[in-house]
């Protein structure tokens, strides 16, 4: 007669045999290391080319340059703390330079990812014809070579060249593009051109994800083609909304290419008209520290507004 275990009687698999432990630590030692060694590489090259770089220039923040003389000998480095930070809040160009970057993204944003949304539901509408000749249309701006578009653009806006300035002449308006009222608008209307297309690429990518489904039971319900757009399209793509916006600040505090480009054509263009170009000016007069220091603010204002979003964002999508 076979004498059955009581797991066996019951109906139930008998446990499989434990390991012993020395060969469970074994077995959990040899996946660390596994992990150590593919995670490795990249640790690597965040730390050098990353963190690394970030403790330098906060570091070299510190310091300031003194120079002796004539200048002809080397300048001594002296630790002041923030010393170079008070300077930087009490410099008028550097902290125009701020506003105005700020005034530039808290108008060009919205309007750019409005359009680029726009275009999105557009391109995702039924009734829409020739969809990827479109979609690269308006891709196409964010395609070209930089080269490309800066001639294109300085010849648009060249006081003596622009075909816009000679039509609004033959009209009886003065209009110049680069004047220092229009600097500001004509930068904006670059950064909408190039960018517009990579960031409806984005939502039209995430409007691809919505269930059919969806579309098709509220036409049934009735409702009209701006409708689901508003009430279904629109709240489903809200994440990539989130994204492209903080992409949007993250690089309107990093204002650059477009002005420099306009400095040909716009000799009213200072060269502290951005931080970063007023980061590069004090290092064309090398003084280094203060060079740290101005990058620095910019990229501790470029995190506490693309935080303050996400925080905002986050907010509002709990109180709902």
């Amino acid at each position: 007669m076979t004498t059955q275990t009581p797991a066996l009687a019951a109906g139930r698999p008998a446990p499989a045999t434990a390991r012993p432990p020395s060969a469970a630590r074994a077995t959990r030692r040899r996946i660390r290391r596994t992990a150590l060694c593919f995670l490795a590489p990249f640790a690597v090259l965040f730390i050098g080319v990353y963190v690394a770089p970030i403790v330098y220039t906060v570091d070299q923040s510190l310091y300031k340059l003194h120079h002796s003389g004539l200048g002809l000998s080397a300048p001594t480095k002296t630790f002041t703390a923030f010393g170079n930070y008070v300077d930087a809040f009490h410099d008028s160009a550097f902290r125009a330079s701020l506003l105005r970057v700020l005034l530039i993204g808290v108008v060009q944003v919205p309007v750019m990812l409005g359009l680029a949304l726009l275009l999105a539901l557009l391109l995702d509408a039924k009734s829409t014809l020739l969809k990827r000749f479109f979609r690269f249309a308006y891709f196409l701006p964010y395609a070209l070579p930089g080269v490309i578009g800066a001639l294109m653009w300085s010849y648009l806006v060249a006081p003596g060249l622009s075909p816009i300035t000679s039509l609004a002449h033959d009209l009886g308006w003065s209009l110049n593009l680069t004047s220092n009222g229009m600097l500001a608008p004509t930068i904006g209307n670059m950064l909408t051109w190039g960018w517009t297309g990579y960031n409806m690429l984005i939502i039209y990518s995430a409007l691809q994800a919505i269930p059919a489904e969806l579309s098709e039971a509220a036409t049934v319900d009735g409702c009209s083609a701006w409708r689901i757009a508003w009430h279904i399209k629109v709240p489903m793509v809200r994440p990539a909304l989130v994204l492209t916006t903080v992409f949007s600040i993250i690089g309107t505090a990093q204002l650059y290419n477009e002005p420099a480009t306009l400095q040909a054509v716009a000799p009213n263009l200072g060269s502290t008209y951005t931080p970063i170009f007023a980061a590069y000016d004090s290092v064309a007069n090398n003084d280094f520290p203060y060079a740290a220091t101005e990058s620095v603010i910019l990229a501790v204002l470029a995190f506490v507004l693309s935080f303050g979003f996400l925080r905002l964002v986050q907010r509002r999508g709990v109180a709902r």
